[in-house]
């Protein structure tokens, strides 16, 4: 029997099988623009996101919404990503979009840069809102790329790989950046990263979806240590 909170917020998550390979999984490639990066007193302005099958990018299936945060937009925070009040004065506030994107996530595993900031965020306001934890499993692509460079895959200038930013490490790769701080357009250029860093990672022997959780949780460094999956 479906019970009121799975018909509102879907079915409990299935356990992922870690022995799975990696090209077997379904991801959701997200970017969030906020009003600035205090957890505690910042919001969600905007959500793009795009599915992935393994390598696959899926265009046709993405999402994008702006939000109206109702509370007071920050001047850095507009000049980055050009969001204004105006822009969003007609749109749902998070409320209605928290549960549109969770329908849209599903079991899917997310991907992003930097990852733990948009998790942060996504995890405060679908706790407040629907009283449960955001339960998907999240893989940092900076912490992935920082695995691939300790393990020497990549031959970078010094310059290069002390470079953390998603749209440097993109154009490296050769990854069209002509759009900047637009959240559907910066989780299109992720999905693009990700899907190179795959064949990189099965070259460096990590072809589990085990492998891939634990190398990109930004917790442990991009770090594996052979044998261990914590936070299963």
């Amino acid at each position: 029997m479906v019970t009121r909170m799975e018909r509102l917020f879907g079915r409990p998550k299935e356990k992922i099988r870690r022995n799975a390979p990696i090209t077997s999984l379904a991801f959701v490639s997200v970017d969030l623009e906020l009003t600035g990066l205090n957890e505690k007193r910042d919001a969600i302005v905007s959500i793009g996101a795009v599915k992935m099958t393994g390598g696959r990018i899926l265009l046709s299936d993405f999402f994008y919404r702006l939000i109206n945060p109702n509370i007071p937009f920050r001047g850095p925070s507009v000049t980055i990503h050009g969001i204004t009040p105006s822009d969003v004065h007609a749109s749902d506030g998070m409320e209605t979009v928290v549960r549109e994107f969770i329908d849209f996530c599903g079991d899917d595993v997310i991907i992003g840069h930097c990852v733990e900031i948009d998790m942060a965020f996504l995890g405060r306001d679908i706790r407040k809102l629907t009283g449960r934890r955001f339960r998907n499993k999240s893989v940092d692509t900076l912490s992935v790329y920082k695995w691939l460079l300790s393990r020497n895959y990549y031959n970078m200038d010094n310059t290069l790989t002390k470079n953390s930013s998603l749209y440097e490490i993109a154009k490296y790769f050769s990854i069209p950046v002509e759009i900047s701080h637009n959240a559907i357009m910066d989780a299109y250029i992720t999905a693009q990263l990700f899907q190179r860093f795959i064949p990189a990672l099965q070259c460096c022997g990590s072809q589990q979806i085990g492998d891939l959780l634990r190398i990109g949780n930004p917790s442990k460094g991009g770090v594996i240590v052979s044998g261990e999956f914590s936070n299963f």
